[in-house]
C-alpha cells in the first residue's frame, strides 16, 4: 500500500510538472502573438509616412514581456548546455592528461624493453662464449 501512496505521488508530481511546462509554452505562444499583433497592427492602418506613425506603448510593453517569456523558457536549456558544455569541457581534460600519461607508460615499456633485450643478448653472447670454451676443453 505504501509503494502505491509512492507511485501516485510520483506520478502526480509528474503530472504537474508537465501542467507546469505546458503553462509555460502556452504563456509564451500568447506572448508571441500579442507581440505579433502589435507589431503589425501599425501596417494595416494607414499612415502617411513613417515618421507620423504612432508608437504604441503597448508595443515596448509587449516585447519586454516576450523578452521575460523567453528567458524564462529558455533559462533552463541554456542552463543545462552551459553545465553539458562545462563536462565535456572537464572530460577533454581527463582525456588529455590521461594521454600524456599513456605516452609516458609506453615510453618507460619501450625504455624497459630495450634493456631486457641488451641484457638478453649479452647473456646469450656469453652462454656461447662459456660453451665454446667448454667444447674447447672437451676436445683437448
Amino acid at each position: 500500500m505504501n509503494a502505491t501512496n509512492r507511485t501516485e505521488d510520483a506520478a502526480e508530481a509528474t503530472t504537474s510538472e508537465v501542467d507546469s511546462n505546458l503553462a509555460a509554452v502556452s504563456e509564451v505562444e500568447a506572448g508571441i502573438r500579442d507581440f505579433v499583433r502589435n507589431d503589425i497592427a501599425y501596417l494595416r492602418r494607414p499612415v502617411a509616412s513613417p515618421e507620423t506613425a504612432p508608437t504604441d506603448a503597448n508595443t515596448d510593453a509587449t516585447v519586454s514581456n516576450v523578452n521575460s517569456l523567453i528567458q524564462r523558457v529558455a533559462g533552463t536549456s541554456l542552463a543545462e548546455i552551459e553545465k553539458l558544455i562545462g563536462e565535456l569541457e572537464s572530460l577533454r581534460d581527463l582525456l588529455h592528461a590521461e594521454g600524456q600519461r599513456v605516452q609516458r607508460e609506453i615510453s618507460g615499456y619501450a625504455q624497459l624493453s630495450q634493456a631486457a633485450m641488451k641484457s638478453t643478448r649479452m647473456i646469450a653472447d656469453n652462454v656461447s662464449q662459456w660453451k665454446r670454451a667448454a667444447d674447447g676443453l672437451r676436445n683437448s
